[in-house]
């Protein structure tokens, strides 16, 4: 179904590099493409659907097929006819603002009659369980729900191939669920899949063949099995995720689950009893945000109490409100209302405005200037004779070497995350919230992650990631928090115990 011929290829921007590439994928085989950021797979997965030549400028050399089709010589529109694509963000690839005209929108490009669009879309609706997602704007939903409807798109399209760029990168482990029910759908109707993924877990029982890059060039090709026999130590050296999130090892203290409704009537000046444990704290009180012509809030959190100086994970389903929460405790809009307590102090809005720093979950809105160097110096507010210095131990910490003079938008998703989590490193500010930050990242920057706000916790900060990520809890986290419908459904130290207890919750979407 796909072949590769001594297939070299250069981006023009100086970008990944593959080198020699041979490779065949048969009809109906589901491979897994894994490997470090960089490593060439969203290279693969644009070849195949020819964005590669067609949209991303470079060198190429050699020849790709995809169901016969010398995909260099044939026209886009016809490999898309073979072809249908899911990205990492959906967002990228809509075009309507509504769901059910944008499941249709490829036919209508094909000059598909209304009869068999209509056929189509409701043999697709049925199947992957669509109903609840049709006629909805798509601004509304939640990533996960965009991320399905990307998925019906792709089925929709009636091709024999779907090729997946790092579809599970912002979906909660439910939600990873429910796609990987979609991709066993399309392997029992026989398409050929080809998954571009750092997230192995829900893959690894699904894919046939397991495609392991490095630096360009194919190190491995085996079974899932054979990889699993590989050893999780083995495995992380190479750069890649856990194959088992069931077995992750929690690096954290032990304490008591607290519920929301534990209520302190006193703002503390320096510490009170939390968890049993004297530790100073802050509190959030009366933190509400209603989007515009609602009449109940999205978020409402009438006291929260976390210690300070600890890295809290804010975790829950796709749509939960933990977004929402994050844009409220760091000011951003006007709407919110509510108070933050910290070191004895009320801080409204505008004040934690300046004591707050948020890297956002997509990390391209908040990217402004020409260079990486450049980015970086923007943010250091103190003023300083010289700041290449520490810029280039920032750069360092997070692998971005060498790349100080690229454009940030002309980096890889996951370079440009790191990017964005080194401006808020170069900020300093006293309360760093991360929306989602290992989206997209390979094991070896997550672990490099994991000690950069280590690190910034001894320094003082006071850190919230928003996250779906079970290996990144397990590496780092202090204290859990779960929102449900924008509340807080419950907090606690991390512990083993509370951590397979959440899993277990997240797993079964309780």
């Amino acid at each position: 179904m796909i072949e590769f011929k001594n297939v070299s290829f250069k981006y023009e921007d100086g970008g990944e590099v593959l080198r020699n590439l041979n490779l065949t994928i048969n009809d109906g085989e589901v491979v897994l493409l894994c490997g470090e950021s960089g490593c060439g797979k969203s290279t693969i997965v644009r070849m195949i659907n020819a964005l590669i030549p067609n949209y991303y400028p470079g060198t190429l050399e050699g020849k790709i097929f995809v169901n016969g089709l010398d995909t260099a010589e044939t026209e886009l529109y016809k490999i898309a006819e073979q072809v249908a694509s899911v990205f990492q963000n959906p967002k990228t690839q809509f075009y309507n603002v509504e769901s059910t005209e944008e499941m249709v929108f490829g036919l209508e490009n094909r000059g598909i009659s209304r009869e068999e669009m209509k056929k189509r879309l409701d043999e697709t609706i049925k199947k992957l369980g669509m109903e609840n997602l049709t006629g909805r704007d798509l601004f509304e939903m939640s990533g996960g729900e965009k991320q399905k409807v990307a998925c019906a798109c792709a089925d929709t399209s009636g091709t024999p191939i779907v090729v997946l760029d790092e579809p599970s990168s912002n979906l909660d482990i439910y939600s990873i669920g429910e796609l990987a029910a979609i991709i066993a759908k399309w392997k029992e109707e026989g398409k050929t899949v080809i998954v571009a993924e750092h997230r192995l877990y829900y893959m690894l029982p699904l894919a046939d063949r397991v495609i392991y890059m490095k630096d360009g060039v194919i190190e491995l090709s085996c079974k899932p099995e054979e990889l699993i026999g590989l050893g999780q130590e083995r495995i992380a050296m190479m750069g890649l995720r856990s194959t088992n999130i069931l077995d992750i090892p929690v690096k954290s203290s032990s304490s008591q689950i607290v519920p929301e409704d534990h209520k302190y009537h006193e703002i503390p000046k320096t510490s009170v009893m939390v968890h049993g444990i004297k530790e100073d704290v802050m509190i959030i009180k009366d933190f509400e945000y209603m989007y515009k012509g609602s009449r109940e809030p999205a978020l409402y959190i009438a006291n929260l109490v976390i210690p300070e100086n600890s890295i809290i994970c804010v975790v829950g389903d796709n749509g939960a409100g933990k977004s929402t929460f994050a844009r409220t405790l760091c000011g951003l809009d006007k709407r919110a209302k509510g108070v933050l307590c910290y070191k004895g102090k009320e801080l409204k809005r505008k004040e934690r405005l300046k004591r707050t720093f948020l890297v956002m979950q997509d990390v391209a809105h908040e990217l402004f200037t020409d260079e990486v160097a450049e980015e970086l110096s923007s943010c250091i507010e103190v003023p300083e004779d010289d700041h290449e210095v520490r810029i280039a131990e920032i750069l360092e910490r997070l692998g971005l070497s060498g790349k100080e003079k690229r454009h940030p938008q002309s980096l890889s998703g996951g370079e440009k995350q790191r990017v964005a989590i080194g401006c808020a490193v170069a900020a300093e500010r006293d309360i760093l919230v991360f929306d989602e930050p290992t989206s997209g990242l390979d094991h070896r920057r997550m672990t490099a992650f994991a000690c950069v706000i280590k690190g910034l916790k001894e320094s003082g900060k006071t850190i919230f990631v928003i996250t779906h990520d079970p290996e990144l809890i397990a590496m780092c986290c202090d204290e859990l928090v779960r929102i449900g419908d924008g509340r807080v459904l419950e907090s606690g130290k991390m512990t083993t115990e509370y951590y397979k207890r959440w899993l277990d919750k997240a797993l079964s979407n309780k």
